[in-house]
């Protein structure tokens, strides 16, 4: 009868003690590999405004477009400038559907378009991450964009118009890393963003994701990433895209800068092989040096 009432007290402890352990476990490794979701997303050089001295993910970074500035905003666990009031499925809403807590709805300079593409363990992870982030007690500034740009109700027909929120599907007829490559560029990574042309609206044309853009927001050229036109990109190899991703050298010798330098630094540059070897797969680098006459397949995509 002893034994049996010492088992009966110590079990249910040992059991709520060895959960809590096991959760911390979770905890710890989603917040691990939230940090990983971080850097193939490119968060630091967006939402750290180095140029003024700001604290990493602070937010206040100016975006020029043919629309007006836009400043990216705080992502620290600040609960009343960052995001660290918000729960999981508000979180996950912003970064899949580009509405925010209060309902409004995010400008597309607020790259949600790709993010939508992300699974939602890796949008957990990286929530479970930003909450670690030391809170910092500073505002971003205010958009400085014209009417009727700033108007965010109509930000409900420009999704209606450019904004496809299904999730990303994988091709069965390609291989796991082919699939690994073409989630990384079309979502977390959201290489297609910046390497494809707009409309007038700001629209992706979508019949040309990733064949360059002759003049990004800073003014400078943004390459094609497709093997099917006369650009330098076209004729690296397998290993050529592996180590300019992951050092910022060409094969001629020269050094990637502007804004990819900062790409580099912050995101690819991060990356495991693994996932710059998928990266080269999906954009269709051979592992020779001979050149690439195809292109990344955008309707298996989920673009």
């Amino acid at each position: 009868m002893r034994t049996s009432s010492y088992l009966t007290s110590v079990l249910p402890l040992t059991l709520l003690v060895s959960s809590q352990a096991y959760a911390g476990n979770d905890q710890a490794d989603s917040v691990k590999r939230g940090k990983y979701v971080m850097d193939i997303g490119g968060c630091v050089s967006c939402h750290t405004d180095k140029k003024n001295k700001g604290k990493e993910l602070a937010g206040g970074l100016g975006l020029p477009t043919p629309f007006g500035t836009f400043y990216t905003p705080n992502i620290t666990s600040d609960k009343e400038f960052g995001i660290g009031s918000w729960d999981t499925e508000q979180f996950i809403q912003a970064m899949t559907k580009g509405v925010s807590p209060d309902g409004s709805h995010y400008f597309p300079a607020f790259p949600y378009t790709s993010y939508a593409k992300m699974t939602r363990q890796d949008l957990v992870d990286l929530k479970a991450y930003l909450d670690t982030v030391p809170p910092v007690a500073k505002a971003a500034p205010e958009h400085d964009v014209p009417f009727p740009f700033n108007v965010r109700e109509g930000m409900m027909v420009w999704k209606a118009l450019f904004f496809d929120d299904s999730p990303f599907k994988q091709d069965p007829s390609k291989s796991a890393e082919w699939n690994r490559g073409a989630y990384l560029v079309n979502g977390p990574s959201h290489c297609v963003e910046c390497h494809s042309p707009r409309n007038l609206l700001g629209g992706l044309d979508t019949e040309n994701l990733l064949a360059g853009e002759p003049k990004s927001p800073e003014g400078e050229k943004i390459p094609s990433l497709l093997n099917s036109d006369e650009s330098k990109f076209s004729k690296w190899s397998h290993t050529d895209t592996v180590f300019g991703l992951q050092m910022g050298m060409t094969p001629e010798g020269d050094f990637l800068g502007g804004s990819m330098g900062k790409v580099i630094a912050n995101t690819t540059g991060k990356m495991t092989e693994a996932d710059l070897k998928a990266i080269a797969a999906y954009l269709g680098k051979p592992d020779n040096k001979k050149t690439a006459t195809n292109k990344p397949d955008q309707d298996n995509s989920g673009s």
